[in-house]
């Protein structure tokens, strides 16, 4: 594309300077509302076509809301802002130098600003067997695998005796964050109060739900009076929780632990955490804890004023000595000021380093069950920080449609103890005869390496 000069900036042949954000999560597409319909083109690229509402993916995991109720068309909130485009592909890295966004097998896109909003992938520590053997639970496509895998289980179970002792019903969550809080309370809920109506000649009550974490407490970033309501509300769901318990190895049966006890099962939900996605290596920039990209006070790749880094991916000062979060709040405030300086910037005026509003912290348990921190010092527990929750949520969701389809989702399951879409789109093979070795049960279909 033919480009002009204008100062030390280059703009295309609208005579509009170019921004690229790479990544169509919460901070990516904060960044692109701020800058819709302004005297600036903007390409978003990611690898789906759609936005996915992560805090909600627990509850398609299962079988509480379909995946469409989470899930958003990038290109349909741009309807209406021609200044704005999209563009799907896998993103191999940044030509600094060029200022292109290299896609794999596809034209690159040029920028004169780009936004590194790529969000994080799923954290082993290294663990070994934990990426083959484990359901992480981060994208679309990976609450659907593990709704499948979870009624596959039921499933193995209520057509071949002997499975339940082989730990088919085990279900190991490892982590003891909101993922793993709310995963924990969700799958007890559908054992407990939908599936045991479902499975007439198993016994489901010898399923188990198992959390496990290598600390002394659930939900640390949480007051200390919070975590202990989190703990009681989860055992008298039915969840068992064992802290002070370190994963050493997850096999294709079984989770080992490291004191040395083993505990059999064939579904091991990975919510110890996360690290920054793949470009935060392929830019090749300085990296912080868990790989995230270094930036300055406004968000600024060092070296590159023409390039920031946002959300899960960025490695934003607290102005406390050390970073934020990767929560959408961060990564949402930390898009709206990058389109802020961007445009400030092309209007050669200054603005504020960026500073973080803290709105607070929420975790849902349970059915009535929540805890809540908040912004202003009020801490919330039970009804009062489920219904806090779920508005919230609402709130940010995308899309009428989805918002309503949401709210009859939870009025349904509230008012008739029932779950939505309980489907096996996909046969996979299980377990077929209990006591066999190892090498003779087909294990889960291992994962690809991120």
């Amino acid at each position: 594309m033919a480009t002009e000069t204008v100062g030390w900036k280059y703009v295309g042949m609208s005579g509009r300077p170019r921004i690229a954000i790479v990544g169509a999560g919460f901070g990516g597409l904060a960044a692109a509302k701020k800058l819709r319909n302004k005297p600036v083109d903007v390409t978003i690229i990611d690898r789906h076509n759609y936005h996915t509402f992560q805090p909600l993916l627990y509850q398609v995991a299962t079988a509480g809301l379909k995946s469409s109720d989470v899930g958003y068309p990038v290109r349909g909130i741009f309807q209406k802002s021609d200044n704005v485009l999209f563009k799907q592909g896998e993103v191999d890295g940044i030509d600094w130098k060029g200022k292109q966004v290299l896609i794999q097998g596809e034209d690159p896109i040029s920028f004169d600003y780009v936004i590194l909003a790529a969000g994080s992938k799923t954290n082993y520590f290294g663990t070994p067997g934990a990426q083959e053997f484990t359901y992480p639970l981060y994208t679309l496509p990976d609450a659907l695998e593990l709704r499948n895998h979870i009624l596959s289980m039921f499933e193995a179970a209520d057509s071949v005796h002997g499975l339940v002792d082989d730990g088919v019903l085990n279900f190991v969550v490892v982590g003891g964050g909101p993922t793993g809080v709310e995963v924990s309370g969700a799958i007890s809920a559908l054992i407990n109060k939908v599936l045991v109506k479902d499975y007439h000649d198993l016994d489901v009550e010898r399923s188990q739900v198992i959390l496990v974490d290598g600390g002394q407490a659930l939900l640390t970033p949480f007051d200390e009076k919070l975590q202990e309501y989190t703990l009681k509300s989860l055992k008298k769901r039915g969840v068992e929780v064992r802290l002070g318990t370190m994963v050493s190895e997850v096999t294709e049966d079984e989770v080992i632990f490291a004191d040395g006890s083993k505990l059999k099962t064939r579904l091991v939900i990975w919510a110890g955490g996360v690290a920054a996605s793949e470009i935060a290596s392929e830019v090749a920039m300085e990296q912080g804890n868990g790989d995230r990209i270094m930036v300055t006070a406004n968000l600024r790749i060092p070296g590159l004023d023409y390039a920031f880094a946002i959300g899960d991916v960025a490695e934003v000062p607290d102005g406390k000595g050390g970073s934020l979060p990767q929560l959408a709040q961060p990564a949402i405030q930390g898009g709206r000021y990058a389109a802020k300086q961007i445009l400030a910037d092309i209007a050669n005026t200054k603005i504020k380093d960026f500073k973080y509003f803290d709105k607070g912290i929420m975790a849902t348990i349970g059915r009535n069950s929540a805890v809540a921190e908040l912004g202003n010092g009020w801490r919330l527990t039970g009804p009062i920080a489920w219904l806090a929750w779920s508005f919230l949520h609402l709130v940010y969701l995308l899309g009428a449609a989805n918002k309503i389809s949401v709210m009859f989702s939870w009025f349904w399951s509230y008012f008739t103890f029932d779950h939505g879409p309980r489907l096996i789109l996909s046969t996979e093979a299980v377990p077929q005869r209990p006591g066999a070795p190892p090498d003779a049960i087909p294990p889960p279909k291992p994962k690809p390496a991120d």
